[in-house]
């Protein structure tokens, strides 16, 4: 990229790092993105001069961004631009490339206070004309002007940024926010989805993107979620208040207090997805009744409810279907080891429970079991810390933590001792199978006195 600047810079460009780069510097991570704003130059020029060190391409919206590939990194010129509303939602702009708008003026179309940081690369300073520098070390998310409201996304934009920076909403961007809300229903389904997902991949404290949802007024698009505010629960077992509260911090215990930043981000995405929606169910499930002798707030069977629930959240939001069907499967098990007060669950009961939770796993429902636990503070169970770490080291010794056992006899040891394949075949096989997951065989040789035994032959 410094040779790139350096080209330009001998064409009389001005140069600037822009955006996200300089932002995730100041917070002392690797930048992934560089955008450079390159100021005196037409686009034609900058693609002509970047050709000659790398491959480039014209992109975006009245192709005016330069992207150029080097050295297996790939870096984004531009031209300083003015965007004027014409239609509605998150496309409906018209683009006027300016290159001789000056910074702070080419800096108001940008969405946050902390992603309109410049960095001079020649002085090597940071430029910051609307205060990006002070809410970062503030923790507030801020819009830059009132050209914000023009572009709806960007109320879904500030959950993602406050969950993955832990920033707070402020009151006058939250405002806007709900001033755009008129707009969402003309923002594609996978821009959608694109910004819930970064949350879920990317966020350090993900209840803060998700308390930003609420003060937008954004919540309210997702029935789903919106049910749990002021949802109440028994003190005596929900000391932290409300089901959305208590949600909140089962997101970030598993954030915080699991390996969860280790994971890849398929299987981060899928763990904050079923830790969001183990309990969506209460909300159809809550009542005032008597339990143990006294009158509780009580939500029996919500497991199952939630289950469905989260199917019609993550289909509102444009999620994949792979991880749809994985979620329902963790908040529909999610009390899994409350079914057994009295002891610990079977060897057959886990051996069951890996093949009902498919496509999700026994280790991926551990991940969300361990997370509703902590996310009671400051109320913990000594005896359930015990039931999840037996849980954890008995699903890996009976090796159902990645799936479900695999069938021992198959078609062809039936064919073996003299069957030939017919309708009893998949009777056969589906009783046997059934039978391994109780224990009663551990071998293909065992499968088959065991059907003899059992005069299925």
């Amino acid at each position: 990229m410094k040779e790139a600047i350096a080209l330009l810079k001998e064409r009389g460009a001005t140069c600037r790092l822009v955006g996200g780069c300089v932002r995730d510097a100041l917070l002392g991570q690797k930048p992934n993105d560089f955008d450079v704003e390159v100021y005196g130059l037409e686009l034609d020029t900058i693609a002509n001069t970047l050709q000659t060190i790398g491959r480039t391409d014209r992109v975006g919206k009245s192709f005016a961004v330069v992207k150029l590939w080097r050295h297996g990194s790939e870096y984004d010129f531009s031209v300083p631009r003015t965007e004027s509303k014409s239609g509605t939602g998150h496309r409906g702009f018209e683009i006027h490339p300016d290159i001789s708008l000056d910074e702070k003026t080419a800096l108001r179309r940008r969405d946050f206070t902390i992603n309109a940081l410049l960095y001079d690369p020649d002085k090597e300073v940071i430029i910051d004309y609307y205060g990006g520098q002070a809410d970062l070390k503030n923790g507030i998310l801020r819009h830059v002007s009132d050209a914000f409201s023009e572009d709806p996304l960007r109320a879904l934009r500030a959950v993602q940024f406050a969950g993955r920076f832990g920033l707070k909403l402020h009151p006058d961007t939250a405002e806007l926010c709900k001033q755009m809300k008129s707009e969402y229903s003309t923002l594609a389904l996978e821009r959608i989805w694109g910004e819930w997902r970064k949350w879920a991949e990317k966020s350090r404290i993900p209840s803060m993107g998700m308390v930003a949802l609420k003060e937008s007024g954004w919540i309210a698009f997702f029935p789903e979620i919106n049910a749990l505010l002021r949802l109440p629960q028994d003190p005596e077992w929900h000391p932290e208040g409300d089901v959305f509260t208590h949600t909140l911090h089962c997101l970030d215990a598993l954030v915080e207090k699991t390996d969860w930043k280790d994971l890849d981000e398929s299987l981060r995405t899928t763990l904050i997805f079923g830790t969001l929606c183990h309990d969506l169910g209460k909300s159809r499930q809550t009542r005032f009744a008597e339990k143990g002798g006294k009158l509780r707030w009580i939500s029996p069977g919500h497991d199952q409810d939630s289950g469905w629930l989260s199917e019609s959240l993550l289909k509102r939001i444009g999620a994949p279907i792979a991880i749809a069907g994985k979620v329902r499967k963790l908040a529909e098990n999610h009390h899994f080891l409350n079914s057994f007060k009295d002891g610990p669950p079977s060897d057959s009961s886990l051996r069951r429970l890996s093949r009902r939770i498919y496509p999700a796993t026994t280790n991926e429902l551990h991940y969300v079991m361990r997370s509703d636990h902590l996310g009671r503070p400051p109320l913990v169970s000594p005896e359930q810390k015990k039931r999840l770490a037996d849980y954890s080291n008995r699903i890996a010794e009976l090796a159902v933590n990645d799936s479900a056992p695999k069938p021992i006899l198959l078609g062809r040891h039936l064919i073996e001792i003299g069957l030939k394949p017919g309708i009893l075949f998949k009777e056969i096989l589906s009783l046997a199978y059934e039978a391994q997951l109780d224990g009663f065989f551990e071998s293909s040789e065992e499968a088959i006195n065991w059907i003899r035994e059992n005069k299925l032959v």
